[in-house]
């Protein structure tokens, strides 16, 4: 069953050529356009969450720290969405088996896949550097399964932001996490440092 394929190239070989292809350039344009400008969400920030670079990272923690449950319920997802450019991604990696994995995905995939249980992430150490709109931070990251426990894990974070001319927004957010045999420099933990040009 061909379902009318020869009726259809019969309407657009009647077509002048520049008509089919003006109308290809289009669809080509609007796909590019969906791809590379996604939408920024509706969602409006908390001026106070963006407006400085230590905000924007400690407000990065506060969004997915909370106790166990309904990630959808316990978590501040919409908070969160706020916080980064549409088309941010995420790079996470970690070892399985020996192995390096590594891990890409968008925020919004990392929010509907995640299931950790208690969880609350604090930041230990910063260094901003930052030239004119653009910064990189490392940013060294504890856990806790809860607010004031033991910590249980240490991360390093770098996020990479940029500033639009009334906000700030998070790029990208690249993490490792310490192991056996990658221990954190103590002189990381505790400092909170800026180099601004």
């Amino acid at each position: 069953m061909k379902f009318g394929t020869e009726g259809a190239h019969m309407r657009l070989g009647r077509l002048p050529g520049f008509v089919v292809v003006a109308s290809l350039l289009c669809c080509l344009v609007g796909c590019a356009s969906s791809m590379y400008h996604p939408q920024v969400s509706n969602l409006a920030a908390n001026p106070s969450d963006v407006s400085t670079i230590p905000r924007i990272i400690r407000a990065s923690y506060e969004t997915i720290s909370g106790p166990d449950g309904d990630p959808l319920k316990v978590r501040q997802w919409d908070r969160d969405r706020t916080l980064y450019l549409p088309g941010a991604i995420y790079v996470s990696n970690y070892y399985d088996n020996g192995r390096v994995t590594t891990v890409i995905q968008t925020p919004e995939e990392y929010r509907q896949h995640y299931r950790a249980g208690a969880s609350y992430a604090t930041e230990a150490g910063r260094l901003i550097e930052q030239f004119g709109n653009v910064a990189q931070v490392r940013s060294v990251s504890v856990n806790r399964e809860t607010p004031t426990g033991p910590v249980t894990a240490r991360w390093v974070n770098y996020f990479q932001l940029y500033w639009d001319g009334q906000r700030w927004w998070i790029a990208a957010n690249i993490w490792d996490a310490e192991r056996p045999g990658l221990t954190i420099p103590e002189s990381w933990i505790g400092t909170f440092e800026e180099a601004s040009r």
